[in-house]
């Protein structure tokens, strides 16, 4: 298992922003919110995984569905466009156009009252903001605000060893005012579309990275890196004290928040 620096030197990674949904999620042709997709609520909130991998825009808007019921419809696209995977930082660029463009439509429809940019890398999510009127939250934004939540110090666990996208970690915890109780990267060994595709294996990985971070880095929390990794995360929170803060449900929660007038 590798163990992250807090920072790279010299290196302007901004644009990055966190782990795409494990990373990521990519860029799907814009589509039309229909009337069947609104069948259990008067509201809706879309949920665009910016990657095309379909199961996994299905799994994490099930995990939303758990937040929201009662309030509102959760309505999955993909970025059909983009990768299935997306791991490096040129991936996350990528896979922005599509993210925009499939908020845009879906902003078009007056149910929406939402969108949530379901990548752990927030790909397209400032830029999507800037052409709406609606809120619309980053699955890693909202992850670090719920992780941080009591001045907790809190680490992250991710299956990607990108340096670049590690250091896009740091960055957001500085610019989100929590660099301070930020605690570093856990990193899963091997390869990580490998990894994914068992559960059993990935659960293992994930448990041997998230002790690490509790009992080598002092983490009161942690962060799973990435929107494929929530499935596992709750299978394994009953092994762990702390919490083990999974990033759909928690924008899910702000989402429903912001409708709520809260």
């Amino acid at each position: 298992m590798l163990k992250l620096p807090f920072s790279t030197a010299g290196r302007k990674l901004a644009t990055y922003g966190l782990l795409g949904a494990c990373l990521g999620a990519a860029v799907a042709p814009a589509q039309q919110v229909s009337a069947a997709d609104d069948t259990e609520a008067d509201r809706a909130i879309v949920l665009i995984n910016p990657n095309s991998n379909a199961d996994a825009t299905r799994s994490m808007a099930d995990l939303a569905r758990l937040e929201t019921e009662g309030v509102a419809t959760v309505i999955e696209r993909s970025n059909t466009g983009a990768p299935a995977l997306l791991t490096t930082p040129q991936d996350m660029v990528d896979a922005t156009p599509g993210v925009v463009a499939i908020g845009i439509e879906a902003a078009r429809d007056e149910r929406v009252a939402a969108i949530i940019v379901s990548a752990f890398s927030d790909p397209g999510l400032e830029e999507l903001r800037a052409e709406v009127d609606l809120p619309v939250f980053g699955i890693g934004e909202e992850v670090f605000h719920e992780a941080a939540r009591g001045d907790r110090e809190f680490g992250i666990v991710t299956v990607t060893p990108d340096e670049a996208l590690i250091e896009s970690f740091r960055q957001k915890a500085a610019s989100l005012g929590y660099e301070h109780l930020y605690r570093g990267v856990r990193v899963t060994p091997g390869d990580p579309t490998e990894l994914v595709q068992s559960p059993e294996a990935l659960d293992a990985a994930l448990a041997e990275a998230v002790q690490a971070s509790i009992d080598e880095d002092g983490a009161q929390a942690v962060i799973m890196g990435g929107g494929p990794l929530s499935a596992s995360a709750l299978r394994l929170q009953p092994r762990f004290e702390v919490p083990l803060v999974v990033a759909v449900n928690a924008a899910a929660r702000a989402a429903v928040g912001a409708i709520q007038g809260e």
